[in-house]
C-alpha cells in the first residue's frame, strides 16, 4: 500500500511509534506502510506494534541473510547476529564436499528460486530445499565421472527455519534436516524450508538414524539465556517469544551441553558443529566440545555482536606410504 493511500499519514505513525519507544520509528513506519494491504490493516498493525508485539510478528516476516523469512506470532524471531553462524557454516561447508562416497540420497523436490527481500512485496518467498546449478566459487573440483555428493546439514533448535533456509540458499547440493521441539516453530519452518524434512521433537530424537556419522554441518542456535535472566529480557522477547526458545537452564548452557554430548555420534569425520552462544559463555562451551571429542575454536564478530563456537570432528589419519605425506591444511 502506498503512503498516499494510507488512512494514517506516515508522520503520525512515526510519532506514535516513537512515543511507544520504537528506536527506529521511521524505518518501521515505512515497513508497516509497505506491508499493509488496506488502511484498516495499517491501523491494526500500528496498534499491535505500539502494544509491544515484535515488529517481525506484526509484519509476518523477518529479513535474514537477504531472505524474507516467514515468522508467525509466537515464534522466535531470527536475530541478525545469527547471520554470523550462517556465514561460518557456509565457509566450512565449502570445504566438506567431495566425490560421492555415500549411498545416493532419496529423491527430493526441485529447487525453488529465491530472491532478495523486497519490503514492498506482499508475499513471503521460501528458500529452496535443494539447490542445484553451477558450482559456487568455494566448491571443489571433482574428477570426471565422479558425482559430488550433497552436503548433509542438520539444524537443531531451528525455530522459524531461518538458518536452514539461508544455508540452502547459499550452497549447492544440500540435504537439509531441521528440528524443533515447538510445534508452532515447526509449522513455520516448513513454510520457509520448501520440501519438508522439518521434524518436531527433542534435538536428535526425531532424526533418521541413517544420518549418524554422515552429517557435514550441524548447527544449533540453542537457547542460552540463564533461567534467572529471563526476566531481564526486553518485553518483546520475554512476553511474545516462546520460553523454550530462550531458557537455557540455570547457567544457560543446559541445551548446548546436550547438543554437544551427542554430536560425535552424528558428525561425519571432518564434520563441524557450530553453536551460537555469548562471549562470556564461550569458554565453557568450548570445553564441552573438547570433552566430547571435538576440536574447538571460538569465532567472534564485533560488527554483529556474535559469538560462535565451532567444533570439528577429527578425521582419520590417511595411511602413510613411501612417498612424502602431503600437508593437510586445517580449518582456520
Amino acid at each position: 500500500m502506498s503512503a498516499s493511500s494510507s488512512f494514517l499519514p506516515q508522520p503520525v505513525i512515526v510519532t506514535r511509534l516513537r512515543a511507544a519507544g520504537c528506536v527506529f520509528a521511521e524505518d518501521e513506519a515505512r515497513l508497516l506502510i509497505a506491508t499493509a494491504r488496506t488502511p484498516s490493516d495499517l491501523a491494526a498493525m500500528v496498534d499491535r506494534r505500539i502494544a509491544g508485539l515484535p515488529l517481525e510478528h506484526v509484519l509476518g516476516w523477518a529479513e535474514f541473510c537477504g531472505l524474507r523469512i516467514a515468522v508467525d506470532t509466537g515464534v522466535f524471531v531470527p536475530r541478525r547476529r545469527t547471520e554470523f553462524l550462517v556465514h561460518q557454516a557456509v565457509a566450512l561447508a565449502h570445504r566438506t564436499a567431495g566425490p560421492d562416497d555415500r549411498p545416493a540420497p532419496l529423491p527430493r523436490p526441485a529447487a525453488v528460486p529465491v530472491g532478495p527481500s523486497v519490503p514492498s512485496a506482499p508475499s513471503v518467498p521460501s528458500a529452496p530445499f535443494v539447490s542445484s546449478g553451477p558450482s559456487g566459487p568455494g566448491d571443489l573440483a571433482v574428477p570426471a565421472g565422479q558425482a559430488l555428493r550433497p552436503r548433509i546439514v542438520v539444524d537443531l533448535c531451528c525455530g522459524s527455519g531461518a538458518v536452514g533456509a539461508a544455508l540452502v540458499a547459499a550452497l549447492d547440493r544440500v540435504e537439509l534436516h531441521a528440528v524443533d521441539i515447538d510445534p508452532a516453530a515447526v509449522r513455520c519452518a516448513r513454510r520457509n524450508v520448501a520440501g519438508g524434512r522439518v521434524y518436531e521433537g527433542d534435538l536428535y530424537e526425531p532424526l533418521p538414524t541413517t544420518l549418524r556419522g554422515r552429517v557435514d554441518i550441524l548447527t544449533a542456535n540453542a537457547p542460552y539465556v540463564p533461567t534467572g535472566a529471563i526476566g531481564l529480557l526486553p518485553p518483546e522477547a520475554r512476553v511474545h517469544e516462546p520460553r523454550v526458545a530462550l531458557d537455557g537452564g540455570a547457567d544457560g548452557l543446559e541445551i548446548q551441553r546436550r547438543v554437544t554430548a551427542a554430536a560425535a555420534l552424528w558428525l561425519a569425520p571432518g564434520g563441524h558443529l557450530l553453536i551460537e552462544t555469548s562471549e562470556r559463555q564461550a569458554p565453557q562451551t568450548a570445553e564441552a566440545f573438547a570433552r566430547n571429542g571435538l576440536i574447538p575454536r571460538v569465532v567472534v564478530s564485533e560488527e554483529l555482536d556474535a559469538t560462535v563456537v565451532v567444533g570439528t570432528m577429527p578425521a582419520p589419519h590417511p595411511p602413510r606410504g613411501p612417498a612424502r605425506d602431503q600437508e593437510i591444511g586445517g580449518v582456520g
